[in-house]
């Protein structure tokens, strides 16, 4: 950060713990539900909206002067779908099978509120640059959070990372189980992920008492 101002390297780092879009702004919660049963769709759905939010950020302050008032949330918008098209064809053409999984979800990005939000927020006040790093932070603080849950709903859920198998099926002799471990199904449903990002809500205002709402 040593070639960033403290100003413009807060827009980075202040996402990624005590301002984070998710656990702190609560925006983008349908998707931390939606996708984080498997850490690969996590991790592609956080690099497409860190582009989405990073390059449209800057589009979007480039235009502030003349986009008109009361076409704003239009023309984001279009912004934004423009650049969900370009991941989704990206997608087909290097990753055919995860898109089919991700397409809906990718079709999501034009109305996750964590990016019109920044968008109407951020993006029409301020320059490219600070808009830039402004999108690259959200981005960051949203995908951290995402992948964390999807590490855990994986692993205890499936026994697996990326699809390769962590911790093994569990033995059984004499109908008694000697070691192993037991896939847990119920961390591969929704309300799991609700429930692990409460925790992680739970650990953040643990150690930051100011984030503690009166």
């Amino acid at each position: 950060m040593g070639l960033l101002s403290k100003k413009d390297a807060a827009l980075i780092k202040d996402p990624l713990a005590d301002n984070n879009p998710i656990t702190i702004q609560v925006l983008g919660i349908c998707s931390a539900l939606a996708i984080t049963a498997e850490l690969e769709a996590a991790i592609v759905m956080s690099i497409s909206v860190l582009f989405v939010l990073g390059i449209g950020n800057v589009v979007i302050s480039l235009m502030r002067n003349i986009i008109p008032s009361k076409i704003r949330i239009i023309v984001q918008l279009i912004v934004v779908a423009a650049l969900v098209i370009i991941v989704d064809q990206v997608l087909k053409a290097f990753a055919y099978e995860l898109s089919k999984t991700l397409s809906v979800f990718v079709g999501l990005i034009i109305t996750n509120c964590i990016i019109m939000g920044r968008f109407e927020a951020f993006a029409l006040g301020n320059g490219p640059w600070r808009s830039f790093l402004d999108g690259i932070g959200n981005s960051l603080g949203y995908g951290v959070i995402l992948i964390i849950v999807a590490f855990f709903r994986e692993l205890l859920g499936a026994g697996t990372l990326l699809g390769m198998k962590v911790l093994g099926d569990p033995i059984e002799k004499t109908g008694v189980y000697e070691y192993g471990y037991e896939n847990n199904g119920f961390m591969l449903l929704a309300p799991m992920a609700l429930i692990v990002v409460g925790i992680i809500i739970w650990v953040q205002r643990s150690r930051n008492k100011a984030l503690i709402e009166d």
